[in-house]
């Protein structure tokens, strides 16, 4: 059975509904990154999962069974604000979070071991020994399932890095993996994509499968910011990457459209086609 199993799941707050007919499989080994734009659902669908908020229809199943105290005890779960007290040390975090899971002192990973005498309070570290320090307190009990709510925000390259070399140690173990990121660096190290915008799935599979064949136009201007700011002005949603601005592929636009828009602006660029990015794909999909 998979550590979770999602099936046409709804969420209603009211006359909103935040979550639109969802299917979502994870398996065991399986790292699945949610990825969306802020207020696309990925929270609201993670606290579904955790048995935290009732879905309104549909069905949700942890390890084969609907959410409850047992299947939780088999999950780590690192949320947004980390699940960490800021006013007890690192040591007592990770004591009280053994007590809650019933966890042994030698159960977890070796990483607890480093950070068991730390007697620092957890509010005056730095934001990303927090983030390391919530890691460790998820992993001690040896969870099944991993689920991460943006848990690399605001750290640096480095950490971020650090902490994904983590979770694809856990997923090399067995472990399944839900994790939420807004990061596209971070996107394409998981194995699969589920990328949400208002509250529905727009796109799943690998990132390849997610971009498909969608191509943007790359445009090379001896004044860039001057042919930005006329395509923008045009309603084409440019991007910049470096001195190249990258114009999304739409009905109607193709090169020799782009051409002229800035030839009539006096402009003088080399417009080519490139495949889309999954940073472009994302933005195109949430429109």
């Amino acid at each position: 059975m998979n550590p979770i199993d999602v099936v046409e799941a709804k969420k209603r707050f009211g006359t909103f509904l935040a979550i639109d007919h969802v299917d979502l499989h994870v398996e065991s080994g399986e790292v699945v990154g949610l990825l969306g734009a802020n207020g696309a659902g990925k929270t609201t669908l993670i606290k579904m999962i955790l048995g935290l908020l009732a879905p309104t229809t549909g069905t949700i199943l942890l390890f084969g069974e609907p959410p409850g105290i047992e299947q939780r005890r088999r999950i780590g779960y690192v949320p947004q604000n980390l699940g960490l007290y800021t006013d007890l040390t690192v040591s007592e975090n990770l004591a009280f979070r053994r007590e809650v899971f019933a966890a042994g002192r030698h159960s977890g990973s070796t990483a607890a071991d480093g950070l068991a005498a730390d007697d620092r309070l957890v509010g005056d570290l730095p934001l990303g020994m927090q983030r390391r320090v919530a890691f460790t307190a998820a992993l001690q009990h040896r969870p099944e399932l991993l689920v991460l709510d943006e848990p690399t925000s605001g750290v640096s390259p480095l950490a971020r890095s650090e902490l994904w070399d983590l979770i694809r140690s856990e997923a090399d173990r067995g472990v399944g993996v839900l994790v939420s990121t807004h990061y596209m660096d971070e996107a394409v190290q998981a194995d699969r994509l589920l990328v949400m915008a208002r509250g529905r799935v727009v796109g799943t599979g690998t990132v390849d499968t997610v971009i498909g064949d969608r191509h943007t136009l790359v445009v090379d201007a001896d004044d860039w910011a001057v042919a930005f700011a006329v395509i923008d002005a045009d309603g084409r949603r440019p991007l910049l990457a470096g001195r190249s601005i990258r114009v999304p592929v739409e009905p109607g636009v193709d090169a020799a459209a782009i051409k002229r828009l800035l030839a009539e602006a006096r402009i003088h660029a080399d417009v080519r086609s490139d495949r889309a990015t999954l940073e472009e794909t994302l933005v195109e999909l949430s429109v």
